[in-house]
């Protein structure tokens, strides 16, 4: 018979954020300036994800295999508004999310990679490249020489589509979320997490499907018997993707395999947005300026007021806004972590404690070069 015996204190050296898990809080301690900061950049957040999702989506659909997307960023709209915006640069960045996208598609792993490296999307995708260049010779001549070029490039598109139907849920969860905390109904960063692991929870089984509209046919890519869904598929190697391992940005580090600046193994990268210090030069381990930068048009009232309580006020304000991103990262993976736990961070079964130390540990061994220790 297995007696209740006390779990002895965690030695890791971040053990302050194992017990604090284990207590059923956040990584993120709570206070009222984290939860403003946190649900704010949040609310910033929903918005540009909706752009992102919503561009990804018409490159994916609408430029399908184009030699020369050249109205991709404007969704395909060129006014005379759109174009001037564009030329002043008063837009959203759609570049960044086309970054994700591509580090996505780098890194891969996981059953989409497998997907779209099986007999069953190679077909699929043949077809639709016949489709798409019937009656066009030069292209279809182009296909019989380099007949791998146009499959790889349907691979990256499934990726866009991908990560637009991603972003479409968390978009919608985020700004919930924001309407939760202007009724009053979300008060804590324990509650910001508890919601955000209950809407991953609730969208997990959702499928990841891509189609194509060629000459008023439907083509499919991702049938929906390839069984890929939203949080294993998708979700999860996102958080792996972008949040820990990243790309280092040309022009800071040297990709030359002599240099060994970089891990030959990918799965050593750090340079994800939780690992980047919040210094806005878009250098390697730091999120891009364009992120940030367009984190800014949708900041709520509350949040500007809080930056403008800092010594600089304005005048860091990217800073601070990388700031409040990453706290709110940290909370996102809080979800994912306690999400995944192999028993209940509360069960007072010995055995499941332990397993769930274990367990604990191994995130914690990630978070030690993070920004976690900085952005309490």
């Amino acid at each position: 018979m297995v007696t209740l015996t006390k779990l002895k204190q965690s030695s890791h050296p971040l053990k302050e954020y194992i017990h604090r898990l284990e207590a059923g809080e956040s990584l993120l301690p709570d206070s009222l300036q984290n939860l403003q900061e946190v649900v704010g950049i949040l609310h910033s957040y929903a918005l540009v994800l909706d752009a992102y999702s919503q561009n990804l989506l018409y490159i994916a659909n609408n430029a399908f295999l184009e030699p020369f997307p050249l109205l991709k960023y404007l969704n395909g709209e060129a006014t005379p508004k759109n174009l001037i915006r564009y030329g002043l640069d008063d837009r959203l960045n759609f570049e960044y999310a086309e970054y994700c996208t591509k580090t996505m598609f780098w890194h891969g792993g996981g059953s989409l990679e497998t997907y779209l490296n099986s007999p069953e999307f190679e077909q699929l995708a043949q077809q639709a490249i016949r489709a798409k260049f019937e009656g066009n010779l030069l292209l279809r001549g182009f296909h019989h020489l380099f007949s791998a070029f146009f499959p790889e490039q349907i691979r990256q598109l499934a990726y866009y589509s991908a990560m637009s139907q991603f972003w479409r849920v968390m978009s919608d969860l985020f700004k919930e979320l924001s309407q939760l905390y202007n009724r009053q109904e979300i008060t804590s960063i324990s509650q910001v997490t508890e919601y955000i692991q209950s809407g991953l929870t609730v969208a997990a089984k959702l499928p990841i499907t891509y189609s194509v509209s060629i000459r008023g046919k439907l083509y499919k890519i991702i049938p929906e018997t390839a069984g890929l869904k939203f949080l294993q598929d998708v979700a999860l190697p996102y958080v792996e993707t972008i949040f820990f391992r990243g790309t280092p940005f040309f022009g800071t580090t040297s990709y030359n395999a002599q240099a060994r600046q970089i891990p030959q193994d990918l799965s050593e990268f750090a340079y994800g947005v939780l690992y980047a210090d919040p210094l806005i030069t878009g250098g390697a381990g730091i999120p891009p300026t364009l992120l940030m930068q367009d984190l800014r048009h949708f900041l709520p009232q509350y949040l500007h007021e809080v930056y403008m309580r800092s010594p600089r006020k304005e005048d860091n304000l990217r800073v601070q806004i990388c700031s409040s991103f990453q706290k709110s990262m940290f909370c996102v993976v809080t979800a994912a972590i306690k999400g995944l736990s192999p028993y209940p961070l509360d069960t007072k079964e010995p055995y499941q404690q332990q397993s769930n130390r274990i367990y604990l540990e191994n995130w914690m061994n990630r978070f030690i070069a993070s920004r976690l220790p900085h952005v309490q």
